[in-house]
C-alpha cells in the first residue's frame, strides 16, 4: 500500500504507526517533551515539570499497548508538504511558485531552513512514478483542512497524468469529530495531529474512488490553478478561491479584546485556537504585519533574535 499525506508531521507519524504497538513497550528511547502553560504567566516548578513528564510517559505506554500496528514499509509513505492553500499555484512554473510562497511564509522563523523545494518535489513525484505499478494500491489521507483538501485535488490531477495507473485508489477523510469513552468528543484539524497509536482506528474509513470522482478532483484543481487566488479555503465542504483578507475580520475581532499593548504571539494563538481555520501561524503573522504597515498597529518592542518575529509586543493605534 502506497500512502500519501500532505504534511511532514503526518508523514512522520504514519511511518511510526506502521510498527507502533509491535512487541513489548520498552519506552520511546528519547527525551519526552511537554508543554506547560499557566494562566498567571509564571514559570512551572521543577516538581510540576517532573509530574507532567511522568504523566506523558505513562500515556505513551498506554498508547503503545492499545495500538495495533498498521504494517507496511516507511519507504511507501510519501509526504508532500506543499501548503497548497496559500499563494501561487499557477501551472506556469508551479514548483517555483510553491518555493517562493513557502520561503515567504517561513521567513518569520529565525531558523528558517534552506531547502530546494524544486528538487525535492521533482524527486518525490519521480519516486511515486517509478514506484507505482498497475498492481499497486494507493491510499490518500485528507481532511477539511485547506492544505490537505488542495493536496487531494492536486494529487488526483497528478494521477490522471500518469501512464501507469495504480490498481485501486483509496481516500480516507479525517472525521470532523469523534465520540470517545467517558462521553467525550474529540476533534482534529488535520492528519498531522494524529499520534502514531491512533492511525489504525481510521483504516476502516477508507473508500474506493471512482474514475468520475478522480476526474472531478483533477478538473477542480485546474480551475483553482486558473483562478490562482492568494488563498483557498474550505466552505461548506468545497474549496473556494478567496482574497488574502478573508480572515482579517476575525483577527481584528480578537485585537479588540486585547489591551492597548499586547503580545502578538498570544493574539495569534487565540485566533488559531478559537476559530480552527486550518491555517498556520505564519499566515496570521503576515496579515498582522500588513496591519502594521497600514498603520493600524505599531511595534511596542522587538522580538528576541532566536524567536519567531511575532514574539514581540504590539500597540493599538488610537484610530483602531
Amino acid at each position: 500500500m502506497i500512502e500519501i499525506v500532505f504534511s511532514e508531521s503526518a508523514c512522520g507519524s504514519l511511518k511510526m504507526a506502521q510498527h507502533y504497538g509491535k512487541d513489548d513497550y520498552i519506552g520511546c528511547g528519547c527525551c519526552t517533551g511537554v508543554f506547560i502553560s499557566k494562566h498567571d504567566g509564571s514559570q512551572p516548578t521543577p516538581e510540576e515539570i517532573y509530574k507532567t513528564e511522568k504523566k506523558a510517559e505513562e500515556q505513551n505506554r498506554l498508547d503503545w499497548e492499545n495500538s495495533i500496528p498498521m504494517g507496511g514499509n516507511p519507504e511507501d509513505v510519501f509526504g508532500f508538504n506543499l501548503m497548497l492553500s496559500v499563494g501561487n499555484i499557477s501551472s506556469d512554473d508551479f514548483v517555483k511558485g510553491r518555493q517562493e510562497t513557502i520561503e515567504s511564509l517561513w521567513s518569520i522563523y529565525p531558523d528558517n531552513p534552506s531547502f530546494d523545494l524544486v528538487n525535492e518535489l521533482h524527486k518525490g513525484i519521480a519516486a511515486i512514478r517509478n514506484r507505482l505499478t498497475q498492481n499497486d494500491d494507493v491510499r490518500i489521507w485528507y481532511s477539511n483542512q485547506p492544505d490537505e483538501m488542495c493536496g487531494l485535488y492536486w494529487f488526483m490531477w497528478e494521477l490522471e497524468h500518469l501512464t501507469k495507473k495504480p490498481k485501486t485508489i483509496y481516500i480516507v477523510k479525517l472525521p470532523d469529530h469523534e465520540y470517545r469513552e467517558n462521553n467525550t468528543v474529540v476533534s482534529h484539524t488535520d492528519w498531522g495531529e494524529i499520534s502514531p497509536g491512533e492511525w489504525h482506528r481510521y483504516t476502516p474509513f477508507a473508500e474506493v474512488t471512482t474514475e468520475v470522482f478522480r476526474k472531478r478532483c483533477a478538473l477542480k484543481w485546474e480551475t483553482l490553478q486558473s483562478e490562482n487566488a492568494p488563498l483557498r479555503i474550505v466552505l461548506n465542504g468545497q474549496l473556494h478561491s478567496v482574497s488574502e483578507s478573508i480572515y482579517d475580520e476575525l483577527i481584528y475581532r480578537e485585537i479588540d479584546n486585547q489591551k492597548d499593548v499586547f503580545q502578538e504571539a498570544m493574539l495569534i494563538g487565540t485566533v488559531l485556537g478559537k476559530y480552527q481555520l486550518g491555517i498556520g501561524d505564519a499566515w496570521v503573522a503576515n496579515r498582522i504585519q500588513k496591519m502594521i504597515a497600514d498603520g493600524r498597529l505599531s511595534i511596542a518592542s522587538q522580538h528576541v533574535e532566536e524567536m519567531p518575529s511575532y514574539h514581540r509586543m504590539l500597540r493599538k493605534k488610537k484610530c483602531f
